[in-house]
């Protein structure tokens, strides 16, 4: 487990798909890659729905037309423009690789490395017929655990292949001291997506349960357990997830890092849950030797060892092999096991209808174990320099942007202010790919043993991520591959980071107008600087500390002003009776808002620069226009319901209409812009703004 407060990201597919080797493996039937789609342009014309009003409703004028030429695919639970560069980057690399896992004695190191962990993913009849052997020295490890004390080993090996049965382990920047790694223990050992999930009311809540108790009975019978013996072992599974549950810290609660900081000594972390032993728990997880460790959550521990002490063996044991089956990445699992883990994580919570492709899959599986090899050859081909230097150029106008409107705040002293520019001049911009790149030559990787090398990457990453406790914080390190279809800001690094999958048509496009780049991209780099100063990254410092450094009286004014946001989004209905959770989305919502103002101001200024008439049209719009067209052009798509409500029930991220309307609803600019009159909806008498 690798701790980290959530990152705050822009809500696109985490994994886009770095690493597509090829359909190498000459057994697999998997089918071959459908036709690739055209990247849409920065501005296109056809998603526009120009019968509707976008003083109305801005997302439906800027997309409502999206999905007819885009509708959701069968293997997806929504689909929009960040998707189609996904898949863009996808076929990318599965040509640029296919001669790569193919074979051959020239092969470089890595690129033996990437082409069999693809091939031996693709291996499907492989690893049909091998069934559950490759799982069963793990299902025998558990079968033989004879006393509760036996526990901590085999708690220790799960946590180095990454399954996080009661807790996690893992290692985070120490919040008050950025400079420094730190041991961490985290809450942990639910399969459910998130803790209120174990206790939220209403009928499909309780669908939910009811279907996650069915899937837990099922995996079991699919490792040989009777139907009697799976249907006791699931519902005793499941009340012991729900008392964990109990005692977790709910997802909005962990947004903010005061509340997952709580650095003891490991001494008093093993008084209070004495049930484990820590000192064995770390060693034997390879840790170093370490006196301290941040416990995110101690009233986790502390009813952790009532729950050990009080559940009997038998259940423990059932809820092991659960954990193990439902941690595993599904790519290694048997047929059957596979399909029943998509039936409910898929289908059921998500409404996919159908399983993606196994070659997508097996891409997005190599990318995480070795994305930073394949990195190498995508940036080389994919990222032109002038890109970078574009992109840069972009940043630096929008951090100019904040630092002039960070004077223009009539809310903040300028004590505060004085220290918010201290910050803003030390983030640091991090655009395309890393400096160094990681070296994956301890990593042993077979054509021909999907689970062992799907263990051995995990347990390849743990280390490497556990040998850094105790060292110098590594400013160089990358969060996100290469080919990766998003951005993120890190509040400890005090860093903003674009990978050059992100770099391209609609978001960057060389042939776009500028206002329309702006409006796109700049609104992604404006939302990734504002996370620095949201209600998460304002409580760290310039070095990536926690720090106060507000007066107490600026503070009460962002706070209140926070709340305008809270409550604003708070009123937004997704799907059915489920409404966006405004406390849960207050950073990103926050960022969305400051984060195109700020690209509006480096917009104006650029304008200016070139002596853009502001008022002259161009296809029909004028500059401005184009600009706030871009915006929401970011986010055309659809969602499937289930992914909806999920969603807002588990993503700090709004659903795409609210990242557009919700944001334009608080410029004037925007309906001065449009023409449209106060009072409705889209320029509501009072807005909210932040930044």
């Amino acid at each position: 487990m690798k701790l980290r407060i959530p990152v705050p990201c822009i809500g696109m597919p985490l994994v886009i798909g770095a690493l597509l080797c090829a359909l190498a493996a000459a057994q697999s039937k998997s089918a071959a890659p459908d036709q690739q789609k055209p990247l849409p342009p920065g501005l296109d014309e056809r998603f526009l729905d120009t019968s509707a009003d976008p003083c109305v409703n801005f997302f439906q004028y800027a997309c409502g037309n999206f999905t007819k030429y885009y509708p959701i695919p069968n293997d997806r639970s929504g689909y929009g423009t960040g998707t189609m560069i996904f898949e863009h980057n996808e076929y990318v690399l599965h040509t640029m690789l296919e001669s790569v896992a193919a074979g051959g004695a020239d092969r470089t190191p890595n690129q033996q490395k990437t082409g069999d962990y693809f091939a031996a993913c693709m291996d499907t009849s492989a690893i049909d017929q091998k069934g559950l052997k490759p799982f069963q020295p793990e299902l025998d490890r558990i079968a033989a655990l004879k006393d509760k004390h036996e526990l901590t080993p085999l708690l220790a090996h799960y946590q180095l292949i990454n399954v996080n049965a009661f807790l996690g382990l893992g290692e985070q920047q120490d919040f008050k001291d950025a400079s420094q790694q730190i041991a961490a223990a985290d809450q942990g050992g639910l399969g459910l997506p998130e803790r209120d999930y174990y206790f939220r009311t209403g009928d499909a809540a309780e669908t939910t349960r009811k279907q996650y108790v069915q899937h837990i009975t099922s995996t079991l019978k699919l490792l040989g357990e009777s139907d009697s013996e799976a249907d006791s072992d699931a519902r005793s599974i499941f009340q012991l997830e729900t008392a964990l549950a109990k005692a977790s810290m709910d997802i909005t609660s962990r947004r903010d890092p005061k509340n997952v900081y709580h650095l003891m000594e490991v001494a008093d972390l093993q008084k209070m849950t004495p049930s484990l032993s820590w000192v064995s728990l770390l060693s034997e997880s390879r840790f170093p030797s370490v006196k301290q460790i941040n416990v995110t959550n101690p009233d986790f521990f502390k009813a952790l060892n009532t729950l050990l002490d009080s559940t009997d063996l038998k259940t423990i044991k059932a809820y092991l092999r659960w954990q193990l089956i439902a941690s595993a990445d599904s790519i290694a699992l048997p047929r059957a096991l596979d399909e029943e883990a998509f039936d409910f994580n898929g289908h059921k919570l998500k409404g996919q209808p159908e399983q993606q492709a196994r070659w997508k899959r097996c891409v997005q599986a190599t990318d995480g174990a070795l994305g930073e090899a394949v990195g190498q050859v995508y940036v080389t081909q994919e990222f032109p320099p002038s890109s970078k230097t574009a992109t840069l150029q972009m940043v630096h106008d929008i951090e100019n942007a904040m630092d002039q409107d960070v004077d223009a705040l009539d809310w903040m002293s300028p004590e505060t202010k004085a220290r918010a520019k201290i910050k803003l001049k030390a983030i640091a911009d991090k655009i395309g790919y890393p400096d160094h790149w990681r070296d994956y030559s301890k990593l042993i990787v077979e054509h021909d043993d999907v689970y062992g090398n799907t263990q051995r990457a995990a347990i390849f990453e743990n280390l490497r991520q556990i040998d850094k406790i105790g060292k110098p914080v590594d400013r160089g390190e990358w969060g996100m591959t290469p080919p990766t279809v998003n951005a993120y800001y890190n509040p400890s690094m005090n860093d903003i980071n674009f990978p050059a999958g992100i770099l391209q048509s609609p978001f960057y496009d060389p042939k776009a107008t500028d206002a329309e780049n702006y409006g796109h991209i700049g609104g992604v780099v404006g939302h990734e600087l504002t996370h620095g100063f949201d209600d998460q990254g304002r409580q760290f410092d310039g070095r990536g500390n926690l720090s106060d450094w507000w007066t107490a009286e600026d503070a009460k004014k962002f706070e209140e002003k926070a709340d305008c946001t809270v409550k604003e989004y708070g009123n937004f209905l997704a799907v059915d009776d489920a409404k966006v959770n405004g406390k849960l989305t207050l950073g990103e919502n926050t960022a969305d808002n400051g984060g195109l103002r700020l690209a509006f101001i480096a917009f104006l200024a650029d304008a200016k620069r070139k002596n853009i008439d502001l008022n002259q049209k161009q296809d029909g719009f004028t500059p401005i226009q184009q600009f706030f067209l871009g915006h929401g052009q970011n986010w055309c798509g659809s969602t499937r319901p289930e992914q909806l409500r999920l969603q807002v029930q588990t993503d700090p991220h709004s659903p795409r209409e609210f990242r557009v309307n919700g944001v334009v609803q608080n410029m004037p600019e925007f309906g001065k812009a449009f023409g449209c009159k106060v009072g409705q909806p889209m320029t509501p008498q009072n807005v909210c703004r932040v930044w």
